[in-house]
């Protein structure tokens, strides 16, 4: 299964906020992390909000900030497709970063030889990516992928009942 992770997604395996452990089962269950790669400067602009505001101490906000930059490569990061993501922005009302991830969610679902699903906790941009025919995983989502580590496919069950996310089979 292959995951794409918006920034707020993708904060939230950084940050304990509400839905964090979902996003982390999902994440356990992916064999391959995709988001933009205007994700990390996000990230880190929203960390850095969050210490400014009092939210982090300087000992989480160093840890979080070297986190981040520690796994950035191990994220299949998708380049800006800027006429795509404009296009999106106007026909779908998106702001700009939320066209650009929705832009490189699509064009990972173009080229993906896997089941994949998008994940975001922005209504709107969540909305927008059902219209483009997008998988989307959220809070409110009734599709719970289970990948398998057998080989390397992957199934999909749906819908699972809403005790959660099977774990992986091994």
């Amino acid at each position: 299964m292959i995951l794409y992770l918006d920034t707020s997604s993708l904060l939230k395996l950084y940050l304990d906020e509400e839905h964090s452990d979902l996003v982390r089962t999902w994440v356990d269950g992916a064999q391959v992390l995709c988001t933009s790669r205007v994700a990390l400067p996000e990230a880190m602009s929203a960390v850095a909000r969050r210490w400014r505001q009092g939210d982090l101490d300087d000992e989480a906000f160093a840890a979080i900030r070297q986190a981040l930059t520690d796994d950035w490569p191990e994220l299949s990061s998708v380049d800006l497709n800027e006429e795509a993501a404009g296009e999106l922005a106007v026909r779908l009302d998106l702001r700009g970063f939320d066209a650009v991830h929705l832009a490189a969610a699509v064009e990972v679902v173009t080229f993906a030889d896997a089941p994949t699903f998008f994940s975001s906790f922005d209504r709107q941009l969540n909305r927008a990516a059902r219209a483009e025919g997008l998988a989307v995983l959220d809070a409110e989502s009734d599709l719970y992928p289970v990948a398998t580590v057998a080989g390397d496919s992957s199934e999909i069950h749906e819908p699972v009942p809403a005790g959660g996310w099977p774990s992986k089979k091994s």
